[in-house]
């Protein structure tokens, strides 16, 4: 499959038509791109207020960002196929409606169950909706300086999104609850819906089938391990219950790549990993989101728990990230050009890799300024210096029939990797903060202790990632194919 054609090429695709509207036609496409990113994160800074009014236990709270995260990680391939067999701007549609309707109800939520039967829910409609945005975008954007500029704006807000959240989550937590965190969203998402008639056409359908062997395979399968990791992290390691979900997990995701080779119409087609510079990029969309959810995850934490700062302040602590995001994603747009996004791509990840390791001196009497700001602004730029060719790299000569597939299989693995990552820090901090509990440490060193023990697991997932990377990435190809896309 040929690499030379714009990064953001569809094969065979026929140039689109230029939108009636393409300012709104933006604004709706990455404005719900903006508000599912968001939250991924917007819930964290809202953890404690959480657990305090709804029961959580410590480590029961990361069903809150794990319920949203795995369904819309499990059910983004799916979603992605539908878009490409029902239309994009009705499954699109559908998505935001379900979205909308399970904001409300998370914010109305009296129980523990209620809220992450909600955010599970919210993880249904973002996983219909998230794979249309890319598709839309490449459908109302005609290929070279229009589809790219387009493609900047779009992988910009989806690299800043989870600092944003983090930042608004604080915001309105402060002034109002948390369940204004989830409320807020239902304006949002009538408001988009009365907007899509007017900003996007429908796209061209194609025939095909459901993969719903393949959709339920990997769901239960992920659920499974993802459960395993959460038990695992109350030390719950030899439980039988334990080691069921994780066999139970291996074997669903292994029946579910069978069913994948041998479908006819599958929710994730192998031949995309064919391609060698697509797949090192895909497996970087898998193993970085790991460490970044558990960034904010942890760091929510520390900030409020630890440093004792309040939510409004802990929200605008993460604020230097979103910048460094937004800064470094627009010295990529003049660097790629000339460097191929590459060389930019492994500098990202390296950042990534070193901020995280910088997190695991964190000391229980640390602040702000001397702790936790210089390794924020590294991930930040780190982010903004990955995201925008890594996305350039993944969607780089896909076939206009697979345009949706492979968009949602980059989301899923963002989702995927972050869910999974999640519960495997998470059980890395149980295990840590044990053991300095058990030294007779103070409630604030147990939970520096824990943290300093996931960042270093979670700089390993990130080394590797830079290691694929370097080693999986073609760079003379994806520089042809960046120069080829700017015109």
């Amino acid at each position: 499959m040929s690499t030379a054609s714009s990064p953001s090429a569809l094969e065979g695709a026929p140039a689109p038509a230029a939108p009636r509207w393409p300012g709104l036609a933006l604004v709706v496409i990455v404005g719900v791109e903006l508000m599912l990113m968001l939250d991924m994160t917007i819930m964290n800074i809202a953890l404690p207020d959480i657990r305090e009014g709804l029961g959580f236990t410590p480590t029961g709270l990361a069903w809150v960002v794990n319920a949203f995260a795995l369904a819309f990680g499990g059910l983004l391939l799916l979603g992605g196929r539908a878009g490409d067999i029902l239309g994009r701007r009705k499954v699109f549609t559908v998505g935001v409606l379900i979205f909308t309707a399970a904001s409300l109800i998370g914010g109305l939520a009296v129980s523990a169950e209620m809220l992450v039967a909600a955010r599970a829910l919210q993880g249904v409609g973002a996983a219909l909706a998230g794979p249309s945005t890319l598709a839309l975008l490449m459908t109302h954007f005609e290929e070279g300086p229009p589809r790219n500029r387009a493609l900047a704006v779009y992988s910009t807000v989806t690299g800043s999104a989870m600092a944003l959240g983090l930042l608004a989550g604080g915001v309105i937590t402060f002034l109002a609850s948390w369940r204004w965190v989830l409320l807020v969203n239902v304006p949002i998402g009538i408001a988009v819906v009365a907007l899509v008639p007017l900003a996007l056409r429908e796209a061209e359908r194609n025939e095909g089938r459901f993969d719903i062997a393949g959709a339920l395979a990997s769901t239960a399968g992920l659920t499974a391990l993802v459960y395993g990791f959460l038990r695992a992290a109350e030390g719950a390691w030899g439980d039988p219950v334990t080691l069921a979900c994780f066999a139970g997990g291996v074997v669903l995701l292994g029946l579910f790549v069978l069913n994948e080779g041998r479908a006819s119409q599958p929710i994730m087609p192998l031949r995309l990993f064919a391609e060698r510079s697509r797949a090192a990029g895909l497996l970087n969309m898998l193993l970085v989101p790991a460490t970044l959810f558990a960034m904010f995850f942890f760091l929510v934490q520390y900030l409020q728990e630890v440093l004792e700062q309040s939510p409004i302040i802990a929200g605008l602590s993460f604020l230097p990230m979103a910048v460094a995001v937004f800064g470094g994603a627009q010295i990529v747009l003049k660097l790629v050009p000339k460097t191929g996004p590459k060389p930019i791509a492994a500098t990202g990840v390296a950042l990534i890799s070193a901020a995280a390791l910088w997190l695991t001196v964190l000391s229980p009497d640390g602040g702000y300024l001397t702790g936790v700001l210089g390794p924020m602004v590294m991930f930040g730029i780190g982010v903004g210096f990955s995201v925008v060719p890594l996305n350039m790299i993944i969607v780089s000569g896909v076939p206009a029939e697979d345009s949706g597939a492979a968009s949602g299989l980059l989301q899923a693995l963002q989702q995927i990797g972050g869910a999974l990552g999640l519960a495997v820090l998470v059980a890395v901090f149980g295990a840590a903060s044990r053991g300095a509990e058990a030294a007779g440490e103070g409630a604030a060193a147990v939970m520096t202790e824990g943290i300093s023990g996931a960042f270093m697991v979670g700089s390993v997932f990130t080394f590797v990632a830079l290691v694929a990377t370097l080693i999986g990435i073609d760079a003379a190809k994806t520089k042809a194919a960046a120069v080829g896309g700017g015109g």
